[in-house]
Parts: C-alpha cells; structure tokens; sequence
C-alpha cells in the first residue's frame, strides 16, 4: 500500500475528508496510476498515526480521500534516537540519512567536527539540509513511518552537546573505549521511552579532546567491538542494536 504525508490542516477528521496537495498529485495520477476507490495510508509526519482512507476524486491539483479508519499502532521506536553523524565526505551523509531514517532516528543532526574534510559554508549547508530533509521525507515513506523525522542545521561539536545536553542517554563510539560487556551492560539498561543521542565521527575519528570534551557532559564512551567500521558502518551498527533492544523491550511489556 503506498503511504503519502500530508499538512495536519489537510486532514479533516469530522468531515472524514483528507487532501493531498503538491507533488504527490501528479505522482498519484500520471505515475502510479491510482483509481477512484483505491485505498492508501496518509499520516501527517507528527502524530505517529495513519490515517487510512480511499481515493473519492482525482482534481486537477488535489487528490480527495475519504477517511475509513485510523491505526494507532506502535511503528515509531518506543524511544526518540538523535543521530548526531560527523560531517563525511562526498555523498555519503545522503545515504546515512536515509538509513538512519530506515532504523527508526528521529532527528539527524550534522556536525562539523575538528577532522570533519568538510567544511560547508552558511548557504552551501542550507542547500544540503534541504536535499537530506528530502531524503529523509522519502525513506519515511519507504518504510512506513508515521513522522518525518527531521534533518537539523549542521552545527558545530559544541553546539551538538549543548543541542543534547539534557537527554538522559548520550552515547559515542570510540575505538579506545573499554570491552564489549561495558557496551553490552549500558544497552540492556536502557528503557523505553528515554532519549537516546548518538554520536558518530567522520572518516578521521574524534580527536581525543573531543572524546574528553563529550566525557565532560556527560557523553559515555563505548565500543562497537574490535574492528574499526567506517563512519557510514557505525551509526548503522549501533542504530540497528539500539532498535533491537528497544523494540524487544517494548514487546516484553
């Protein structure tokens, strides 16, 4: 079933009417060729909720849907996770986005850090933003999402822990960091429903007073065992533990 998002303003619960408005009108019409009656998942990117509904009209600029139901069913991860992913060369943040978004992040936010190759300048990073929000707009769709998670402005590796300083759960892989029953032990702790941020640095690393520099707000160091993954390998890794543990959590209770 193909899922579309929409404005909160266009979903009209009392009316049981729902409008999709913009590119998604041509999509729907001249690409995948939808028919009166057939029937798609809507979700306003904010509420975790999809809005179930059939096709009533196909205008000119606006395809009308009659509401049929609302799931209200856990898909979201029971926990927000904020990906905080050192700026990596070339196009490799687009696939990042889009991966992360796939295992369930709720916030992407870049950061330029001190071995960071590249340096974007004001307009150069708003240009990038905007194509990775993109991204992220489209995995969402992809894999069922009922938000879009959000693509924040790149900061600086300060401003990233200021951005994170009140979360309960703030984590960096880090090669030097201790053994693996450490990482083991700090994951089976968590709980759901606790923020959860994640720090991961571009192809050089952090440098080590970044290390001490996040250990002094609170960041914990931990290990994602004895091979050294690049940076595209490590969020991923530690993302597809962190839904592995919560989503199994969650089931338990």
């Amino acid at each position: 079933m193909y899922q579309f998002f929409v404005d909160p303003t266009q979903i009209n619960i009392g009316d049981k009417r729902i409008t999709i408005l913009g590119g998604d009108v041509n999509h729907i019409k001249n690409v995948l060729r939808m028919k009166i009656g057939e029937e798609i998942a809507v979700s306003d990117g904010q509420d975790g909720k999809e809005y179930r509904c059939g096709i009533l009209s196909l205008e000119e600029d606006c395809i009308l849907c009659e509401l049929r139901f609302i799931k209200e069913d856990g898909v979201e991860l029971p926990s927000r996770i904020y990906l905080l992913q050192g700026l990596p060369k070339t196009d490799k943040m687009e696939m990042i986005v889009q991966k992360a978004v796939e295992l369930g992040a709720y916030q992407v936010i870049p950061v330029a850090t001190r071995r960071s190759v590249v340096k974007l300048e004001e307009k150069k990073a708003a240009a990038r933003v905007s194509r990775w929000q993109a991204i992220a707009e489209a995995a969402a769709k992809q894999s069922k999402r009922r938000v879009i998670p959000r693509v924040q402005q790149v900061m600086s590796f300060r401003q990233a822990l200021d951005y994170i300083k009140e979360m309960p759960v703030k984590l960096i892989p880090y090669e030097l960091a201790g053994d693996m029953d450490r990482t083991r032990e700090i994951l089976e702790g968590l709980k759901p429903g606790q923020d959860i941020a994640v720090f991961i640095g571009p192809e050089g690393g952090f440098e080590e007073a970044e290390i001490a520099e996040a250990m002094e707000a609170g960041v914990i160091p931990i290990t994602l065992g004895k091979r050294i993954l690049r940076t595209e390998t490590a969020g991923m890794t530690l993302l597809s533990w962190l839904m592995y543990r919560l989503e199994g959590e969650a089931d338990a209770d």
